[in-house]
């Protein structure tokens, strides 16, 4: 066995795309060895990544694949051998299976006998399967965007490709990658290796061979580093620590080869500015972790990680050039902080006539602008606030429907401008500096919120109703003119919009339910079907992805009822808790029977009938009367939203489906009889699938 290491050495890669693609390639990787049968048993694949270089290595490969031996079946005996001469069907079959003639023998199957062959594949070589496979695994990566670098060249790829290391132990793979041939030459780390070439001796020290010139090519090492290195600068201010930022680590992570951390400060008189303002700049502008004092407060310091190892002296000297670049930016921000307040958010209303929110058929027609969009909205809003109100919800509707009308005054703000990133969140500061309220300030505030399925809905009514009506109207407007998502493609981020809104209605008490959100948005008849299916796939996601229910409990909770989200969830609880059981799993099966059967029986063009219009079997009459017994108390049951104990009920009809299907024939020649069998069973899947769709449960 032998260990295998592959590296593709590129221009810097974006940071975002990096732990995908590093990811994708290890399972390339993984699946073309197993595919090829060249992984031992105790095989082991790991995988890393840098701004410059995606690498797997794998140990305990084969050096050859076993000899294969595949049994073959071609044409009919009788058409293959006539009076025991090979017919041209004989020899067309022979030479495809690569064997003689006098090597084919019968082969006796249920449809009657066969010419056979006996094929002995010899294995191939490692270096040969990698040579002719992993080229086109490796191209054939995602990435979101793409590019040719070689002209008159048909490979596309993130970032230009430099360099490749393919080593077999210490034995080079002859493979060619966008005119690169493989070599055991990689590159250290661009300033403090220089760029130059790094021999690694064998796959297994890669690892080490990098590290030596400055590259810590594992991803998880660099993060622990960078907290630990985060952790030992902020321990120079007494009493702070750095405020965590999961996305900004890994960002920094997929930045960086060899990382350090520099502390900085700036001028206390900053702090008068709102954090959201401070921390956007640090974050999402200069890649700084903010730091905070014991309170949570926002402290006069900030942490960057650096791509270099310095000393004191080049350590001050670029600890000055960010202090410089982030006093601009404060300075800018408390500049535009200033100028916005001069003009209330209730004055920018009339402009927001001429701020797009969108082109409809690509320049042709009228933009629809954000004063449409808010009114809009406001139509959406009203809606809803009647269906809450008639449910008893308490919440100031003078508030939310001040919220929706200024919601989207911040898009005219310079801060705005120049932090798009704080839409919202800009309108709602502005909102409680003019006195406009905390309800209102606080809808407009986290109206955005949740941006991912992560993130927390909205704290108040106000802002849940503002953030559900402007989402719903956004996905039917858009919907209407026919720009749904299609595969991968989702410009307009609907889908992310609708994540938004069955995970606010699944953690609010919001007595709305997804079809009460169309109605408010007044959707067309033609168009509601399609919004309304969108819908229900991504309350699908919600439960499978986000709540980890299983992929059949979802299906048969969707299947049932897909309209209250927080009793799909309830539902889908409760057959969570009860499909393991031995009799619930019985009866999932007869209905799952109940519903072959039916379809069957429509093919065929049977009619059901009435059970009361024949003298039914006993077996029969026993399940109708056990049905019409238990079908209003499950129905109370569900009413009651008392699923486990209706679920359990359900499962006490095991003893009379398994007697009617043991001793009844649904499919009874009587039309009459078969009438009554049917609409029997018809009944019985109508009255007990309320909950869920049984059928939808897999078991055994």
């Amino acid at each position: 066995m032998a260990d295998f290491l592959f590296e593709l050495g590129m221009d810097e890669v974006p940071a975002r795309m990096i732990a995908q693609a590093e990811a994708e390639l290890g399972r390339r990787v993984t699946d073309l060895l197993t595919r090829e049968r060249l992984l031992a048993a105790d095989a082991k694949v790991v995988t890393y990544s840098t701004p410059r270089r995606l690498a797997v290595l794998a140990t305990g490969v084969l050096a050859k694949q076993a000899d294969a031996e595949e049994k073959m079946t071609g044409p009919s005996w009788k058409i293959a051998f006539k009076d025991g001469v090979p017919s041209p069907a004989a020899n067309a079959f022979a030479k495809k299976a690569g064997v003689g003639i006098n090597e084919l023998h019968k082969v006796t199957l249920p449809k009657g006998e066969y010419v056979g062959a006996t094929v002995k594949r010899p294995g191939r070589t490692a270096d040969e399967i990698l040579v002719a496979e992993l080229p086109r695994e490796v191209l054939s990566i995602y990435w979101a965007k793409n590019m040719y670098w070689r002209a008159g060249k048909p490979e596309r790829f993130v970032r230009p490709i430099r360099w490749v290391v393919a080593l077999l132990d210490s034995t080079v793979v002859p493979l060619e990658i966008a005119g690169i041939a493989a070599g055991n030459k990689s590159r250290g780390h661009r300033i403090l290796h220089g760029g130059q070439p790094v021999t690694i001796a064998k796959a297994t020290d890669y690892a080490e061979a990098l590290r030596a010139a400055k590259v810590v090519v594992n991803a998880d090492e660099r993060r622990k580093l960078i907290v630990k290195s985060l952790d030992a600068a902020t321990a120079k201010v007494a009493g702070a620590r750095w405020r965590k930022d999961d996305a900004l680590l890994e960002t920094v992570v997929h930045l960086t080869e060899w990382p350090t951390v520099l502390l900085g400060d700036f001028e206390p008189e900053y702090l008068e500015l709102p954090e959201e303002v401070l921390v956007t700049v640090m974050r999402d502008h200069q890649k700084y972790f903010a730091v905070e004092d014991a309170k949570g407060k926002l402290a006069p310091h900030f942490l960057t990680v650096l791509n270099i190892q310095v000393d004191e002296e080049g350590a001050d000297t670029i600890r000055h050039g960010n202090q410089k670049v982030l006093r601009a930016r404060f300075k800018d921000a408390r500049f535009f902080w200033d100028v916005d307040q001069k003009t209330p958010l209730a004055s920018r209303v009339e402009s927001l006539k001429k701020v797009t929110f969108f082109r409809p058929q690509a320049q042709k027609g009228e933009a629809w602008s954000y004063a449409w969009k808010t009114d809009e909205n406001l139509h959406v809003t009203r809606a809803l606030a009647i269906k809450v109100k008639t449910a008893g919800v308490a919440f100031d509707e003078a508030a939310l429907l001040r919220a929706v009308e200024l919601a989207k005054t911040d898009l005219t703000t310079e801060l705005v401008k120049e932090f798009t990133e704080l839409q919202g969140v800009i309108g709602g500061l502005y909102a409680k500096a003019q006195g406009l309220g905390d309800k209102t300030a606080q809808a407009i505030y986290s109206q955005y919120t949740p941006a991912s399925i992560e993130d927390a809905i909205p704290a108040t009514v106000e802002g849940q109703l503002l953030g559900l009506a402007d989402r719903v109207q956004t996905i039917v407007a858009l919907f209407g003119i026919g720009m749904a998502p299609t595969g991968s493609k989702d410009p307009f981020a609907l889908r992310r919009a609708a994540n938004s809104i069955v995970k606010i209605l699944a953690e609010s008490e919001l007595p709305l339910t997804l079809n009460e959100l169309l109605e408010a948005s007044g959707t067309e008849a033609v168009n509601k079907e399609q919004v309304a299916a969108f819908l229900r796939e991504r309350l699908n996601f919600y439960l499978k992805d986000v709540r980890g229910f299983a992929y059949d409990v979802v299906n048969a909770v969707v299947a049932a009822d897909a309209d209250d989200v927080r009793d799909a969830i309830a539902r889908a609880e409760a057959l969570t808790n009860v499909r393991g059981s031995e009799d619930f799993a019985a009866v999932s099966v007869a209905f799952k029977r109940i519903k072959n059967i039916l379809r069957q029986a429509k093919e065929k063009g049977f009619a059901l009938g009435s059970p009361k219009s024949v003298k039914l079997a006993d077996e029969a009459q026993q399940l109708a009367d056990a049905a019409s017994l238990l079908a209003p108390r499950v129905a109370k049951l569900r009413d009651q939203r008392t699923y486990a104990a209706a679920l359990a009920l359900i499962a006490t009809l095991r003893p009379t489906v398994d007697a009617f299907f043991d001793k009844v024939m649904v499919l009874d020649p009587d039309e009459k009889i078969r009438g009554a069998h049917l609409g029997l069973i018809d009944e019985v899947l109508r009255s007990f699938s309320t909950i869920a769709d049984f059928s939808e449960i897999v078991t055994g």
